[in-house]
């Protein structure tokens, strides 16, 4: 089986996991179990299922984002609510969402299915060294097909973050260099969303252009070069490498039915506008 086959699978399967940092369902569930601070709502609801950690986890688990700005929420979100409470609110909230948006695909044959074969594929991923897929592999997911659908898609989304992360600090990557570098590739997202939502400052990401330009990754106008697109690719192929586990167990044939059959789905997500501030 082809490595690329995992990045093939992440690229159909993230929309489907990340709607949930967007949909205003999220935002009406987390209020509703006591975090108000809009701010916080992304940092708490994805560390939710690791428990009560201090900051110094949450930054270093999620790797992209400024420390001063997870302080800012961590553990002071723990005041109003719990991280129970939140993993609850997130299920909740992925549930009347896809209703919302896929209608009545959620009660059909496929997406029944679709659940089976990804929660197997998700069970094939080791844990070690692999700390936010663990903590949402030890979650129960309500037993509703599209929301179990939506949780193993979650812990194969982690599983290749992780690895993701592992290969960056190997390779002495800090994240903004990492966000500056991606979004200067024509595939990534917007460089606003991530100045807007990272926390780091404008001498922060003024330094991560001077380090791409050094490297010759970027031209003057900050356009991604040869060298750059390829030693990001370089990257990528690592991150595929460390992502293959769930896919090799399923095998090629399953992995081809999954990322058909749940690409409409996505399709759907994204034509809804749930993506909007990405990919806009």
């Amino acid at each position: 089986m082809d490595t690329i086959i995992a990045r093939k699978m992440w690229g159909t399967l993230e929309s489907f996991h990340a709607m949930v940092y967007f949909v205003p369902e999220a935002t009406q569930e987390y209020v509703e179990a006591g975090l108000e601070r809009r701010g916080a709502h992304y940092l708490a609801s994805r560390s939710a299922p690791m428990g009560r950690v201090g900051p110094e986890v949450v930054h270093a688990s999620f790797f992209g984002f400024a420390e001063s700005a997870v302080r800012r929420y961590i553990p002071a979100c723990w005041e109003s609510t719990t991280p129970e409470a939140l993993v609850a609110a997130r299920f909740r909230a992925v549930d009347r969402a896809l209703r919302r948006m896929l209608g009545a695909e959620i009660e059909s044959e496929s997406m029944q299915k679709a659940a089976e074969v990804a929660s197997l594929a998700a069970a094939a991923c080791p844990k070690e060294g692999r700390v936010l897929f663990a903590a949402n592999a030890a979650l129960v997911p309500p037993p509703e097909a599209h929301v179990s659908l939506w949780h193993a898609i979650t812990q194969l989304r982690e599983f290749r973050g992780d690895g993701h992360n592992a290969v960056l600090t190997q390779r002495r990557i800090d994240p903004v260099v990492a966000h500056a570098w991606y979004t200067a590739s024509p595939v990534g997202p917007k460089e606003d969303f991530y100045k807007k939502t990272r926390g780091f400052g404008v001498e922060v990401w003024q330094e991560a252009d001077r380090v791409l330009a050094g490297l010759g990754y970027v031209d003057a106008d900050g356009t991604l070069t040869e060298l750059g697109a390829s030693e990001r690719e370089s990257i990528e192929v690592a991150t595929d490498e460390a992502a293959m586990a769930p896919w090799l167990a399923i095998g090629q044939d399953e992995a081809d039915w999954l990322r058909a059959t749940v690409r409409p789905w996505t399709r759907a997500i994204i034509a809804s506008g749930a993506m909007a501030s990405v990919l806009g």
